[in-house]
């Protein structure tokens, strides 16, 4: 794997540790269906809860707040090892992005007790998008008044993945109504409990995995406040890169899963005497799912590590970021759909799973900025405006 992947050795063993962890604790349908309510759930507490017990909700965090001082691709490789073990932990990809805020923003008080909060196991959501603010993020209308040594709430969110499960939610809110369209937006750290906040899950194909939030009159301390009054917008683009390889780790690990039990299928299922998997019109199709998944692998880590050395312009970052997300996430789309055709009647049945990977691919191409904004970002970076 080292070889082939360019993984250190300490990599390997952690691929190797993750993926003993899924089949332990979540690798057989039965185990799946007992942790999520028979499927209608995406999070386990239990599951999150050995994760955080294990070391790993703190992979990428520094030392001092309780984590284990890893770096992105550390990061990257859970994410796509625990969607690629199908572990029930639909809240990590929103920790670790109210985490990368956090380490960048953060006082030291402040990441002391949220870092800590996450590394020990507190699931995490953020909350930027609402009814008239959803590729349009620059619209944020909820607002925030300052109020004394307060700041009081009030408005309503829409999309927020995991709400529900989640100990405190970071919020993107507007302070100030300046000249530009992206000024006077801030960020604050919120309660899930606070008095005034309803949290109130949407009904989706995938089940209820993001919701509502109203905030009526919330109040929260001045010191509630994360980084600089007024430059909530900048906060956020500054952790989008790293926001859209999680995205795309994820999404990659799903790929690989999907193709896995593709390939598992069509060794067994049999037709005319033969494994399907046999005739040429279905084992080619296979073969250039491997290739995309293989490509997609590659794109992934190259600009992981691209990023991290930091060593390059930052519009040719967002411009390999955003083209990593937009590859992978339609590879484990194409792959899904291509697993439900193949398999016939039985990509329909929930008792196989795979209309369950077509539900869970099409999503990642849609949240962490969608897959047609990712291409007017790419096209930008060109000069084609």
């Amino acid at each position: 794997m080292s070889a082939v992947h360019g993984l250190t050795d300490e990599q390997v063993a952690l691929v190797k540790a993750l993926r003993d962890f899924c089949r332990r604790e979540c690798g057989t349908r039965e185990q799946r269906d007992a942790l999520t309510r028979g499927g209608r759930e995406a999070h386990s507490e239990a599951v999150y809860a050995k994760l955080a017990e294990a070391g790993y909700l703190g992979i990428s965090l520094p030392e001092q707040y309780g984590g284990a001082g890893g770096d992105l691709m550390d990061q990257c490789l859970l994410h796509e090892e625990l969607y690629r073990g199908l572990a029930p932990v639909h809240a990590i990809g929103g920790t670790h992005t109210v985490a990368g805020i956090y380490k960048r923003y953060g006082t030291e008080a402040q990441k002391k007790e949220v870092l800590g909060l996450i590394a020990g196991g507190a699931p995490m959501a953020i909350s930027i998008s609402e009814p008239e603010a959803g590729s349009d993020a620059a619209n944020i209308a909820c607002r925030a008044v300052r109020r004394g040594d307060d700041f009081v709430l009030d408005g309503q969110k829409t999309w927020c993945s995991a709400a529900q499960h989640a100990t405190g939610i970071l919020l993107v809110a507007r302070t100030a109504r300046a000249s530009g369209r992206h000024q006077g937006l801030s960020m604050f750290f919120v309660p899930a409990n606070a008095p005034g906040l309803e949290i109130r899950p949407i009904e989706t194909m995938g089940g209820p995995l993001v919701n509502d939030l109203y905030f009526t009159d919330v109040v929260v301390p001045a010191s509630a406040l994360v980084g600089e009054e007024g430059q909530g917008w900048r906060q956020l683009m500054a952790g989008l890169n790293g926001e859209r390889l999680v995205a795309a780790a994820e999404s990659l690990g799903m790929a690989q899963r999907t193709f896995d039990d593709l390939l598992e299928y069509v060794k067994v299922r049999k037709q005319f005497g033969r494994p399907i998997g046999s005739f040429q019109a279905l084992r080619h199709r296979i073969v250039d799912l491997a290739i995309e998944i293989e490509a997609a692998r590659a794109l992934h880590y190259s600009t992981v590590r691209r990023l991290q050395a930091a060593e390059e312009p930052e519009e040719v970052l967002v411009r390999l970021t955003s083209m990593t997300k937009v590859k992978v996430t339609e590879t484990a789309k194409r792959t899904a759909i291509e697993g439900v055709q193949l398999m016939g009647g039985y990509g329909y049945a929930v008792e196989y799973g795979m209309e369950k990977h077509l539900r869970d691919a099409v999503a990642p191409t849609i949240y962490a900025g969608t897959n047609e904004i990712q291409r007017e970002v790419i096209s930008s970076s060109y000069g084609l405006r």
